[in-house]
Parts: structure tokens; C-alpha cells; sequence
């Protein structure tokens, strides 16, 4: 190649490199990327909501009156916080001064948040906030204020309905608190420690967060301070989810948790307490448990699921229908029971008087009843049934080998703990059983799925059990019945 070539090739390679280049440079850069890459979201803004509702909601203060001889309680704030607000013992906090003996003053007693559901000034609140109020205020964000009415409290559901003589006032929107999302934005209005028209917001932590009440819970973590009791909870859409009700603490303060009730159910509540004042509930008189996930597989019952009836009020409808102790409710009405405290609500939401569908697995198979529903009244408490006079044991072998002796039970001890079956334990030994919980007197119903009416079937069902495997043994003890396993020893 001549030196003339040579330099034609360089130029022309410097040339296309150049070429190159400004082809590149003019190329947009990397798109997939830019495509790919998370786009930043707003966050909410919470103005228009705050001028929306915040019209709607009221501030509610309690008045008591002072009779003679009455003791002075701890601040208001403190108290209704410490009352309803679970979780955290009361402190020592001065007492407040009140009037002498004979006085009859009228004394502040709580501060509270309230919502106006009509126009024509039907207010819903929680029933804790109204409890023993001999007067109720209610002020709105005009400043006006009026002397309420109480029209009616359920404290079950913590749901209570107030009137004030007014009209044409600003009222809230209902939403649907079936459809709110964990994650969701939400916002409350209320007046913590009296500061009325108090905006705070969060997102929904939890739905049907179970705190052994009545109702599942909306859990959040809005901001939620005593004085908000019976407040909003409302979505984007500017419509009321839930009332505020309770929050959980151990230091005294809002720690990020909160829990108000679905607007849905309180909507019911509110209905019949406008209607009649006073709420109509069913109950079928069943006392019930959780069903653990070792007794469902133990018994044949799959996936932990129903609710364990412990305990069948006499002559009541569960009773009448030929629910029995031991059984597991796994449908009422058509409608699957995934938790026993499932069972409660969709009960006592039934009309009293209408009839049932009830399902129950039962020594390993299921069977369908029919309930007629009664009115649920309030619980009364109930002696434990008596133990019968032990009589002389008869003692086996494969009873003895999980460490009980058992006898049979005469006519009089059956009727005196109302069972149809059954062996009575009449002592427990180092071993499976006591490991198990087994007590001197309980008396054993059913081994496995097979029910016992004599210790000779306890002996013959025990002797067939896998051994290697927990043993799930239904136990009546007083009026409360229960699944204990017997779990074989481990080398």
C-alpha cells in the first residue's frame, strides 16, 4: 500500500468515526430507561376535604350534675381517655373542684366530636361519649350552640344518635366502608382535647381488625387523641367510612394505631335507634370459641374455620334446634363463618323471629339445623354447674396409659351436667393428659370424631388411636365444652 493510500484510509476512518458521533449525539438517549424508571406521585391534598366536611362536624360537650355527697373525678379528658382508650392504667392526676355537698351544680364532665347525618339535626357519636350525661351540647363550626337530645345509645356497637332543634344544616356524605383498601388515604375531624375542627390523616393500616367487640375494626393510623371519640373517618371521595372510637397505647399517647367503626354498621345501629330508640339484636344462646388449627386438623375439620360451641343455654333456640356443646358452626344463614366472632354479628343482625339455616360439623361429618332466631338481651351471669358425687372409678388400661382414670356417669350425673354422653375423669397423672390440661372432673364427650357413653368405648377409642399423632379429645367442664389435645410423648 503506497503512503498516498495510507492516508486516504486514515482520513476516510476519521471521517466515518465523525460521522458516527454526530449520529449518536443526535439519537434520543436510552428511552427504555427513562420509560422504565418509577414515575413520583403527589400526595394527597386534603384542603377541599377539610372544607367539604369539616362544616358537618360538631364539637360535643357532656354536663353532669353534682349531687349531694358526690366524690370528684379525674380530669374529663383524662378520664373518658382512660375509660374507653384501652391499654394504659389510669395515672394520678389531680382531682378537679367541685361543688360542696348539696350544691346541685352542673359541672363539664367530657369533650367530644360528633357528625351531622340530616339537615334537620340528627347527630351521630359514640355511645361511650353520651354515657351518664344528664345534659349534652352541641356546638357547630358557626359557633352556634344547642342543647341536645339523646335519642338513643347502643353501647355494644359504641353507636349513639343525638338531635338539635335546628334545619338546613351542612351534613355528611355516607360512604361504603365494605370497599375501603388497606393503604388508602383517610382523614379525621374532630376535637382532641377541645380543639374543635381538628384535621388529621393517614392511611388505612388494617379492615376487620378483631378487638373482641361487637364489631371488626377499621384500623388507621390517623392521628387519634381523646376528644375525637365519635368523630369522622372519611375517604378522598369525602365520604364517612367510620367513627373514631378507640386507640391503642402504653404510654398515654397516640402511638399509630387506631380503630374506628365501619360507617355500614353504625349506619344500622343509627336507623333503629331513630326508629324505636332502642336496637333490636338476635341471639341463638350459644357460648363459642376460636377454632385452633391443630383441633381442625385433629378432627377432620381442614383449615381452622367456625366457631366452637362451648356451651348451649338450656331451652334456647341453638339448644331447641339440637345444637350441641362440642359442635362447630360453620355457616349460619347462608353465610360461611371464617371466625367465631363472626358468628355474634351476623346473628345479632337478624331480625328476632325469623328462622335459620345453621350448619355444624359433628364428629366428623356435617350436619344442616334450623334456628329460630330470638331478641338478644342482656347476658346475665351463670353459676358453674355443680360437680355430681364421685363415685368409685373404673379405671382401664388405655385410659390409664395417657394418664387419667375415668368412670362411667349414672343417669343422675348426666342430667346434672346436661349431656347425653360422656366419662368423668376422676384423676389425672403425670403424663399426656395432665400435659394436655385434662382436670380431675371434666368429663370426656368424645375421643377423636367418636362420641363415649361408657369407658368401655373411651378404652376401645383411645386403643385405636394413632398414637403417633395429636389426639383431640372434647371435654365438658362446668357448662363449657373444649377441645384438649393429647400429645404423645417425645423421646
Amino acid at each position: 500500500m503506497s503512503r498516498m493510500d495510507s492516508r486516504r484510509l486514515r482520513s476516510g476512518a476519521v471521517a466515518m468515526a465523525l460521522a458516527l458521533a454526530g449520529a449518536l449525539s443526535l439519537a434520543p438517549a436510552a428511552p427504555a430507561l427513562a420509560q422504565s424508571a418509577p414515575q413520583p406521585s403527589s400526595l394527597p391534598d386534603f384542603t377541599a376535604l377539610a372544607e367539604q366536611v369539616g362544616p358537618a362536624v360538631v364539637n360535643i360537650r357532656t354536663v353532669e350534675r353534682v349531687r349531694p355527697g358526690a366524690q370528684g373525678d379525674a380530669d374529663e379528658e383524662m378520664q373518658e381517655f382512660f375509660r374507653r382508650f384501652f391499654g394504659v392504667p389510669l395515672p394520678n392526676v389531680p382531682r378537679q373542684q367541685r361543688p360542696g355537698p348539696g350544691s346541685g351544680e352542673e359541672v363539664p364532665r367530657g369533650v367530644a366530636s360528633g357528625f351531622i347525618l340530616t339537615p334537620d339535626g340528627y347527630v351521630m357519636t359514640n355511645a361511650h361519649v353520651v354515657d351518664g350525661a344528664d345534659e349534652v351540647m352541641v356546638t357547630l363550626t358557626d359557633k352556634r350552640e344547642f342543647k341536645a337530645k339523646i335519642v338513643g345509645a347502643d353501647k355494644r356497637t359504641d353507636v349513639a344518635v343525638v338531635k338539635i332543634d335546628a334545619t338546613g344544616l351542612p351534613s355528611v356524605r355516607l360512604g361504603d366502608a365494605s370497599k375501603v383498601k388497606v393503604g388508602e388515604w383517610v382523614m379525621a375531624i374532630g376535637s382532641p382535647f377541645g380543639l374543635d375542627n381538628t384535621v388529621t390523616a393517614g392511611i388505612v393500616s388494617a379492615k376487620a381488625r378483631d378487638t373482641g367487640d361487637y364489631l371488626p375494626f377499621i384500623q388507621t393510623d390517623v392521628a387519634i387523641n381523646p376528644g375525637n371519640s365519635g368523630g369522622p373517618l372519611i375517604n378522598m371521595r369525602g365520604e364517612v367510612i367510620g367513627i373514631n372510637s378507640q386507640i391503642y397505647s402504653r404510654s398515654g399517647g397516640f402511638m399509630g394505631i387506631s380503630f374506628a367503626i365501619p360507617i355500614d354498621e353504625a349506619s344500622r345501629v343509627a336507623d333503629q335507634l331513630r326508629t324505636s330508640g332502642r336496637v333490636q339484636r338476635g341471639r341463638i344462646g350459644v357460648q363459642i370459641d376460636q377454632v385452633t388449627r391443630d383441633v381442625a386438623e385433629s378432627i377432620g375439620l381442614g383449615r381452622p374455620r367456625g366457631a366452637l360451641v362451648r356451651s348451649v343455654e338450656s331451652g334456647s333456640p341453638a339448644d331447641k334446634a339440637g345444637v350441641e356443646a362440642g359442635d362447630i358452626i360453620t355457616k349460619f344463614n347462608g353465610q360461611a363463618i371464617e371466625r367465631a366472632t363472626d358468628l355474634p354479628r351476623m346473628v345479632g343482625e337478624t331480625k328476632p323471629g325469623s328462622r335459620a339455616p345453621l350448619t355444624v360439623f359433628r364428629r366428623g361429618s356435617t350436619r344442616d339445623l334450623s334456628v329460630t332466631v330470638a331478641e338478644f338481651e342482656q347476658d346475665q351471669a351463670r353459676a358453674e354447674a355443680g360437680q355430681a358425687p364421685q363415685e368409685q372409678a373404673k379405671g382401664s388400661p388405655a385410659a390409664q396409659s395417657v394418664g387419667i382414670v375415668v368412670s362411667d356417669l349414672t343417669s343422675a350425673q348426666k342430667k346434672d351436667a346436661k349431656v347425653k354422653a360422656g366419662v368423668r375423669v376422676e384423676s389425672v397423672s403425670e403424663g399426656t393428659a395432665m400435659r394436655a390440661g385434662v382436670r380431675e372432673g371434666d368429663i370426656i364427650m368424645a375421643v377423636g370424631n367418636t362420641e363415649i357413653h361408657s369407658v368401655r368405648e373411651f378404652e376401645a377409642a383411645v386403643a385405636k388411636l394413632d398414637r403417633s399423632k395429636p389426639i383431640p379429645v372434647l371435654v365438658r367442664r362446668g357448662e363449657l365444652a373444649s377441645y384438649l389435645l393429647l400429645r404423645p410423648a417425645r423421646g
